[in-house]
């Protein structure tokens, strides 16, 4: 039990990230809407397919950072050195 390591917070991932995906919408949007007539998957696919990838990395870094986030508040410095006082003190 001691090797669990605490759950990160979805509900606060998903918040962060709401933004993010907002951002998202609009770049993958006007890389479609910018596009040359008969040109459109040519002309916007590439800005599309950065714009997607750049999301997914920002995904995952938060994610881990969330982890680590989680471990940190559920760690107890004291309780692992002992250091908890005695009842003689």
């Amino acid at each position: 039990m001691a090797d669990r390591v605490a759950k990160l917070d979805r509900a606060k991932l998903r918040e962060e990230l709401l933004a993010e995906f907002d951002r998202v919408v609009v770049e993958v949007a006007d890389a479609i809407d910018d596009a040359s007539y008969g040109r459109i998957i040519r002309d916007s696919e590439e800005k599309a397919r950065d714009t997607l990838d750049r999301f997914r990395q920002i995904v995952y870094e938060r994610a881990l950072q969330g982890k680590v986030d989680a471990a940190e508040a559920a760690f107890s410095p004291s309780a692992e050195r002992g250091d908890r006082q005695t009842e003689t003190q």
